[in-house]
């Protein structure tokens, strides 16, 4: 289905006319929670906990996986290498140590811990580890073979290390193996299920895989086995699939579910007065955008194919899109001022922001007209938008596809279930679409598989010699201060390119019940991820 959205319409989604909006407000400042501590009070041993989960994950498989929300389930079944803690600083998990470096940053040495098991059984060492890391670097379909860098060889010389070798230095290694290129998975497993591993994963976690109901949950259960089972409290934790957001909020309230995530700027301010509901707020290393298919015909990680539309073709048209969305009226008035604009893959707080990464198109629409007149196409200038079919989405999209008249378009608003738009984005069956990232740590892992040539996220197709260069110069340097200069280069190439123009970036707001018993150690970071693996109701009340 297809939705073309008049102004007289658009005016009621708090836009007046086609395109003024609300006046902006000032952003208040916006404190973080990123946990509910237990710290001394008793908790039950025992439990089921229910999360409500804004949308259906896709395949538990860590090494082809693309959705935030396998992210959620396989936090609590699939340890990694590395983690992140509420302040963004890389920890070890399943590592012993952070890695040691060469001095000619070409060989990277790991120690691993020794004693874990897989839920399955099987031992963890290094020689697993480096099954689960040449899966990822060989599997047609890896998302994560980009995210490993330039890797020239991986071995385990001994049970507690592992050796990772390099053609050139690779920077970002510990910050990716932080997230889905470092979940381990059981090398039996592996074997006994193949690319089928996503139906029954298997790994060292506090809790393993019990079954899956498409689109309606996924259980997990405490796994006796796990090196840590003492620090695990609930017996079980059931992900409930509710895409509504009103839904997910009545749950929340009525106390039917104990968790819920991405919970929408229209509830939270009513949400806060519940006396029965807590609030996680936390800011995101990640974006939300618009993906313009320029190039990809046959599927991610293949090599560009040609599009011949004036969108995909010339650079002007998506300058002017660019120059047509304004960011900060948008987040003002679609969410309520919750979220930020965003005009890169470089999140402010970083370590490796400049100003030309934190650098945003003046909203220009006479501008945007002139481009589109000199690119030679006929105003309004048609194309379609594919994006998720939830409420907050839709708001959005109309709202943008209300703001574009005025810079010369005429933007068709596609709506499509969560997980199809994951594939059609893989696919390239979309002229653009409207979808976001959480976001890591390293800015690598916002930028080198979405822009480089023939990664494994370049959903775009998007094929750039001096982006592709950039990418590999940022990666291979160490001084913080030039890769923070390099990566402020590539925001200016991509932005001159707008393969990828970037929007805003979210607050996550994770609500959780207060009501008697309550629970608590729940907690959620940055990288966008809702921690459940320490929860625990409360004993003898709040």
């Amino acid at each position: 289905m297809k939705v073309r959205v008049p102004c007289s319409l658009a005016a009621l989604l708090l836009l007046t006319g086609c395109v003024a909006v609300q006046p902006v407000q000032p952003a208040p400042d916006r404190e973080d929670v990123t946990g509910v501590a237990i710290g001394s009070r008793p908790v039950a041993d025992g439990g089921d906990l229910v999360m409500a989960l804004s949308a259906e994950p896709d395949k538990l498989d860590p090494t082809t996986s693309s959705s935030l929300y396998t992210r959620y389930v396989m936090n609590a079944v699939c340890e990694k290498l590395y983690d992140i803690d509420a302040d963004g600083n890389l920890v070890p998990q399943l590592a012993a140590a952070l890695p040691t470096i060469s001095p000619d940053g070409l060989t990277v040495t790991i120690p691993v811990r020794t004693g874990p098991v897989f839920a399955d059984g099987t031992p963890f060492d290094a020689a697993a580890v480096v099954t689960t890391l040449q899966r990822n670097l060989t599997l047609e379909g890896s998302s994560r073979k980009s995210e490993l860098g330039p890797v020239a060889d991986v071995t385990a010389p001994d049970p507690a290390t592992v050796v990772v070798r390099y053609k050139t230095p690779f920077s970002p290694l510990t910050a990716a193996l932080a997230d889905r290129a470092g979940m381990i998975m059981s090398p039996t497993a592996l074997a006994a299920e193949g690319t089928n591993f996503g139906a029954h994963p298997v790994c060292v976690g506090p809790f393993k895989f019990v079954e899956r109901v498409p689109q309606t949950s996924i259980t997990v259960e405490r796994d006796p086995l796990y090196y840590a089972a003492d620090e695990v409290h609930l017996d079980t934790i059931t992900y409930r699939i509710m895409t509504d957001a009103n839904i997910r909020a009545a749950n929340l309230r009525s106390g039917d579910v104990q968790v819920a995530d991405s919970l929408s700027p229209q509830d939270v301010d009513a949400l806060a007065q519940e006396k029965d509901v807590g609030l996680l707020q936390t800011g995101s290393f990640g974006y939300q955008a618009v993906t313009f298919n320029l190039g990809n015909t046959e599927g991610t990680g293949k090599p560009p194919g040609r599009i011949d539309t004036p969108l995909a073709t010339d650079p002007r048209i998506r300058e002017a899109f660019s120059l047509s969305v304004d960011r900060t009226a948008l987040v003002n008035s679609v969410f309520n001022n919750w979220y930020e604009p965003a005009c890169s893959f470089v999140p402010p707080d970083s370590t490796y922001s400049t100003e030309a990464s934190e650098a945003c198109p003046t909203y220009d629409p006479a501008r945007a007209k002139q481009l589109l007149t000199e690119a030679g196409v006929e105003l309004p200038y048609r194309f379609t938008m594919a994006t998720s079919n939830t409420a907050d989405s839709l708001r959005l999209a109309q709202a943008l596809q209300a703001s574009v008249v005025a810079g010369g378009f005429d933007l068709t608003i596609q709506p499509v279930e969560y997980s199809t738009l994951l594939d059609q984005q893989t696919s390239g069956d979309f002229e653009a679409v409207q979808l976001g990232w959480s976001g890591r740590v390293d800015p690598n892992g916002n930028s080198a598989s979405f822009l480089s040539t023939g990664a494994g996220n370049n959903y775009s197709g998007y094929s750039s010699p001096e982006a592709d260069d950039l990418v590999k110069a940022a990666a291979r340097a160490t001084d913080p201060a030039q890769r923070a200069e390099l990566y402020g280069k590539l925001v200016t190439v991509v932005q001159r390119d707008n393969p990828i123009v970037y929007l805003y970036r979210q607050r996550s707001i994770t609500g959780y019940t207060t009501q008697d018993p309550g629970v608590a150690g729940i907690e959620t970071y940055a990288d966008g991820v809702v921690r459940l693996s320490r929860a625990a109701f409360l004993a003898g009340g709040k």
